[in-house]
């Protein structure tokens, strides 16, 4: 995929000095958008690198290779690489003519190890003072914790996701992750939008930070605790900490799944339109005149009673008939898809999100799209996530280094 015009980031420079999933995922966003993004990289490489397996191309790379890490190919398209050793002198130079030239710089090192490789606000003000830099942690850089490391799987148990994940203990279910690393995903997102809106203020004229650029904090913490919406509302409410409900919805009902004679279901019903002809459709109508259904919030108190009822009339015929009848009468619902059918879903495919990318050694590789459609400026998947170090004699001569000077920063191992 390629773009045919700019995208809306185009000229803006990001150098990039986050690993893993948070901060690459926050400049692959940017990257998309049509940014310039140099992926600066430790000797050793991002470490999704070796996340593996699965891997791709085995044997492309060298003989013994085991190929490319998918999960390091899931974030790290339409980007640049640099490998810089930030623990040499020559390395941190390198670095600093990035910065001086950069827009944005992304970092996620531990609190305070930024600073002590000579990059504390100070340094970076004095650098350049229309940076925007954002700092991703794992708890923020104050407070008790701020000096942890931030790992996803313990964040969403500290923030409370895992207790409102997966089915009761009665059930037989215990806390449970959510099937991607949501805290890291929500973090990037966020990360993304405090940039776009910090590069927005550097160029609005009422704003404080006209000319200028700023610090952005975020946490991993903070991110997984903001996406607990609804359900932290409902303990602020009640004073009580919500519980696991499997698939259930906490204030609605019926929202939720349900076997049929063949699979499973996800049905939505949410509003009170929805559940007459929900009920008509399921060939129970008089559920509606039921006093204990008659409304949401009966249905909310009297949910034991009601499921039972629902799950028998499911669970009388397959699954094809129930989502003919129920996309007839218009009622939210839909098959339990796996990751493979869902990315071949008619809907997914015209919409462009089954993607792919011509990589220089594994050929084409597929990925997914761009959810954000632009109508003037649109994001595109324009390169491969990069090799180590790619790119790293062609940036080296864009800050001003020459061959020589290129041949002594490898002879000394800083690139």
């Amino acid at each position: 995929m390629t773009a045919a015009t700019p995208g809306p980031l185009s000229g803006i420079l990001v150098a990039d000095c986050s690993t893993v999933l948070a901060g690459p995922y926050c400049t692959m966003l940017l990257a998309d958008l049509g940014a310039d993004v140099v992926k600066v990289e430790p000797p050793e490489g991002d470490g999704t690198r070796s996340w593996g397996p699965p891997w791709v191309g085995a044997g492309r790379l060298a003989p013994d290779d085991p190929g490319v890490a998918a999960y390091y190919l899931a974030v790290n398209r339409n980007k640049r690489s640099i490998r810089l050793d930030l623990g040499s002198a020559d390395g941190r130079d390198v670095l600093r003519r990035l910065v001086a030239r950069a827009d944005v710089l992304v970092e996620n090192f531990r609190v305070g190890g930024f600073a002590r490789l000579g990059f504390d606000d100070e340094a970076l003000e004095a650098l350049n003072p229309a940076l925007v830099h954002l700092a991703i942690s794992g708890y923020g850089p104050t407070g008790p914790d701020a000096g942890r490391p931030g790992y996803d799987f313990v964040l969403q148990a500290e923030a409370g996701l895992m207790s409102i994940t997966g089915f009761a203990a009665e059930e037989g279910g215990e806390p449970t992750k959510v099937g991607v690393a949501i805290a890291d995903v929500v973090t990037g997102l966020h990360g993304a939008v405090a940039v776009l809106a910090a590069l927005a203020g550097r160029e609005r004229p009422a704003s404080p930070a006209a000319g200028r650029g700023q610090r952005i904090d975020v946490s991993i913490l903070e991110a997984a605790l903001s996406i607990l919406v609804n359900q932290a509302q409902n303990a602020f409410a009640t004073g009580r900490a919500p519980g696991r409900r499997g698939n259930a919805h906490p204030n609605i009902v019926p929202y939720e799944t349900f076997a049929t004679a063949d699979g499973e279901l996800a049905v939505a019903v949410g509003s009170e339109r929805q559940w007459r002809r929900f009920c008509d459709a399921l060939g129970v109508p008089g559920l509606v005149a039921d006093p204990r259904f008659s409304a949401n919030a009966m249905r909310v108190a009297e949910r034991a009673a009601l499921r039972p009822i629902l799950a028998a009339r499911f669970a009388s015929e397959p699954s094809a008939a129930w989502l003919d009848r129920l996309h007839a009468a218009e009622v939210p619902c839909g098959a339990i898809n796996d990751v493979l059918a869902a990315l071949a879903l008619p809907q997914a495919q015209a919409r462009g999100m089954d993607a792919s990318v011509e990589h220089p050694i594994l050929g084409p590789i597929r990925q997914v799209g761009i959810p954000t459609k632009l109508s003037a400026t649109p994001a595109s998947i324009r390169t491969a996530p990069p090799l180590l170090g790619e790119h790293s004699d062609v940036i080296l001569a864009e800050l001003g280094f020459g061959p020589a000077e290129i041949a002594a920063l490898r002879e000394h191992g800083a690139v």
